[in-house]
C-alpha cells in the first residue's frame, strides 16, 4: 500500500485524474489494430509517465498543469492506438454527422498527428509558463518566452529523434512511428503547429485568463 501510495498524486484531483488516465490507457491497449507496432508508439507514454510519477509529489505539481498535461497525453493515447497516420476520425464523423472530414475539406493525408502537434503547443505551454514562474522566479513576459522556446525547442528536437528513428528502422516500422504520409515538409509543419499552438494558449493567457496562467505553479 505504501507503494501504491508513492506512486499515486497527493492532491485529490491529482489522483483521480492519474487513475482516470491509467485506466484509459489500459483500455486502449485492448484489441489494437497494429499490435506489431503498438510498443513502438508507447515509449514516449511511458516516458512521460514515468517521469510524472517520479516528481509529481516532489513537486507539488498543479492541477492545471496536470490536467492538461494528462489532456494531451490521452489524444496521444488514441494516436497511439491506431497509429496516427491510421486514426479512423473520417469514420467516426459520418457515423455521428454523415460527412467525411477527409472529403468535405480536401484532405489528401490524416491530419490527426498534425492536430496533436498542435495541442502539444496549445496545452502544454501552460504548465511550463506556470513552472517557470515557480522555480526561475521570472516575469510573466519572461515566463511567456521561456515556455514557448521550451515548447519549440522540444518539439524541433522530437523531430530529430523521428528523423533518427527513420534512418536506424526498417521503412515500415519508421513509417507506423514517424507517420510522415510522403510529406517531406512534415518534420517544419509539426514544430510550427507547436509553436501556433503555444501562441494561441499564451494570447488565451494575456486577453482572457491573465490571472491564471501567469500565477506561479501551486499545488492547487
Amino acid at each position: 500500500m505504501t507503494f501504491l501510495r508513492d506512486l499515486l498524486p497527493t492532491d485529490p484531483w491529482n489522483r483521480g485524474a492519474f487513475v482516470l488516465f491509467i485506466a484509459i490507457w489500459t483500455l486502449s491497449c485492448i484489441h489494437v489494430p497494429y499490435p506489431k507496432y503498438f510498443w513502438l508508439q508507447h515509449v514516449p507514454t511511458v516516458a512521460v509517465v514515468g517521469t510524472l510519477v517520479a516528481v509529481q509529489n516532489r513537486l507539488a505539481i498543479s492541477r492545471t498543469s496536470y490536467t492538461l498535461i494528462l489532456a494531451f497525453m490521452g489524444l496521444h493515447l488514441l494516436g497511439a492506438r491506431y497509429l496516427y497516420s491510421y486514426v479512423p476520425y473520417d469514420i467516426w464523423s459520418e457515423q455521428l454527422a454523415g460527412l467525411s472530414i477527409t472529403d468535405r475539406f480536401g484532405f489528401t493525408r490524416n491530419h490527426y498527428d498534425r492536430v496533436v502537434h498542435f495541442f502539444y503547443g496549445a496545452l502544454l505551454t501552460v504548465p511550463a509558463w506556470r513552472f517557470v514562474r515557480r522555480f526561475a522566479g521570472a516575469g510573466t513576459g519572461w515566463g511567456a518566452l521561456f515556455a514557448f522556446s521550451l515548447i519549440m525547442a522540444s518539439s524541433a528536437a522530437y523531430e530529430v529523434f523521428e528523423w533518427l528513428v527513420a534512418i536506424t528502422m526498417a521503412p515500415d516500422w519508421a513509417e507506423s512511428y514517424n507517420g510522415q504520409q510522403g510529406d517531406p515538409w512534415d518534420s517544419q509543419s509539426d514544430t510550427a503547429l507547436a509553436g501556433v499552438g503555444a501562441v494561441v494558449a499564451l494570447a488565451v493567457g494575456a486577453i482572457g485568463h491573465h490571472r491564471l496562467l501567469a500565477s506561479p505553479d501551486r499545488p492547487r
